[in-house]
């Protein structure tokens, strides 16, 4: 594959992924209201969930949607109830900023869970790599090599794009002081999540 070739689908990719949606709205928050510290397992999830959908393109399975049609909709609405908790969580947040405190761990197996429902069930990144994909790369002669190149792309440019987005939540939070402040925050990361899932289970 040419680098141009490469060089388009990462730039392709960088703009869906980074373009704010349920995913992120998701990791934006988790990190506001808990910090960074656990959202590895969450992270992971949505990077092998994306390698996923790539394969099921490369390998020409577009129809496994349709064919396992339930199995993404139970997906989709676990995504869906996921958020309506973490929204609830948010609101109900106790403010408190005096001194720094370990933001509180769940499980590693659910945060993963959650992070590979929201993937699956994502109608963006559906339609990015089952209907955008094979316009950006072609698929005809889709081979192994060909294959682990255009992962390896993916995750790197999933890395860029999820890391910056840690960052800059991490350091929002840091600058989240006041009582006012943190309730706002909550607030409104609660009011995104809740959109976020209204979107997801409309779709």
């Amino acid at each position: 594959m040419e680098p141009v070739t490469l060089a388009l689908f990462a730039t392709a990719l960088i703009l869906n992924a980074g373009t704010p949606g349920p995913s992120i709205a998701a990791l934006v928050s988790r990190v506001i209201s808990r910090g960074w510290r656990d959202v590895a397992p969450f992270v992971a999830a949505m990077w092998i969930g994306e390698v996923l959908w790539l394969t099921v393109a490369m390998t020409g399975l577009s129809a496994l949607a349709e064919t396992f049609h339930l199995a993404f909709v139970v997906l989709k609405y676990l995504g869906v109830a996921y958020l309506i908790w973490l929204a609830w969580k948010m609101w109900t947040e106790p403010v408190a900023t005096e001194g720094e405190t370990i933001p509180e761990r769940k499980s590693g197996w659910s945060m993963f869970a959650a992070g590979m429902a929201l993937t699956i069930g994502n109608p963006k990144i559906m339609v990015f790599y089952l209907a955008l994909l094979p316009n950006l790369i072609d698929l005809t002669n889709a081979t192994v090599a060909l294959w682990a190149i255009v992962s390896v792309v993916t995750v790197a440019s999933l890395a860029l794009v999820d890391l910056a987005w840690i960052t800059a939540s991490h350091h929002a939070r840091r600058l989240l002081r006041t009582p006012r402040a943190v309730r706002v925050a909550n607030r409104v990361g609660a009011v995104s999540l809740g959109g976020a899932a209204g979107v997801i289970a409309s779709r």
